[in-house]
């Protein structure tokens, strides 16, 4: 069974940073294109960031330049890194993995981040 179990998000005022990680198990890490989606209430999940099995990397117009996607095969885990943090970059982050080969689709539980001003 593939499970994905994030961590990392709390409060935090605004400028500042946060690290969010996703470990994953019950699947072969290699084969994962990991990302990371963010939804607030009666929001769609947007896509805030991708990395590829070999490390290439994608991002949203309202995070690229602040927010860094990386991923360690070693130790399963897909990290976000949440920099210059801003109030509406508060809602519920959210683990994705999808495998390239088998097209399967798996989420975290999510977790929230929540940045006051």
């Amino acid at each position: 069974q593939v499970r994905l179990v994030e961590s990392g998000g709390g409060l935090v005022q605004s400028g500042r940073s946060l690290r969010l990680s996703c470990s994953v198990s019950g699947t072969i890490f290699s084969l994962l294109t990991m990302n990371w989606y963010r939804r607030g209430p009666g929001k769609e999940r947007d896509l805030v960031a991708s990395i590829t099995f070999d490390g290439r990397t994608s991002y949203s117009d309202s995070v690229q330049g602040r927010f860094t996607i990386s991923r360690d095969d070693a130790k399963k885990t897909v990290y976000l890194e949440l920099n210059d943090l801003k109030s509406e970059d508060t809602d519920v982050y959210y683990c994705n993995a999808k495998n390239r080969y088998n097209g399967g689709e798996y989420w975290g539980q999510g977790t929230q981040v929540t940045v006051s001003s």
